[in-house]
């Protein structure tokens, strides 16, 4: 085998697996609970797959003019995704919103009857 062949084969497998990893990342958006959930599972998967699309890409490139515009596209990928990921998840924290597990532990710690939630403001009234 050629180094041609070689590199070929390297680029489909990872364009291939690169696919998988964006298809997973839009069925995690679909199929987790709250939005920081949606965010964890979309945020880097989305990346990674973005990231082995691209390098399949580099590598079955056909010129280095090509070459260059998918490394610039790359960092740009790599710069700006995290970065949106963050922003979004810090304007829902700002906005109120609680992950689901936080709610839960709410819920559970708070007390079932009438009669315990009165003990717990200062007695009878």
């Amino acid at each position: 085998m050629s180094v041609s062949a070689i590199m070929d084969i390297i680029g489909m497998v990872s364009l291939c697996i690169g696919s998988l990893a964006v298809i997973f990342g839009a069925l995690g958006l679909l199929r987790l609970g709250d939005v920081y959930q949606r965010m964890h599972g979309t945020g880097i998967v989305d990346t990674g797959g973005a990231g082995l699309i691209l390098f399949g890409l580099l590598m079955l490139s056909p010129d280095w003019t090509v070459t260059v515009r998918l490394i610039l596209i790359g960092f740009i990928l790599v710069m700006t995704g995290p970065t949106a990921t963050h922003t979004i998840a810090r304007a829902v924290r700002v906005s109120g919103e609680e992950p689901d597990n936080v709610k839960a532990k709410r819920k559970k710690a708070a007390p079932k009857n009438k009669a315990v939630k009165k003990a717990a403001k200062g007695g009878r009234k």
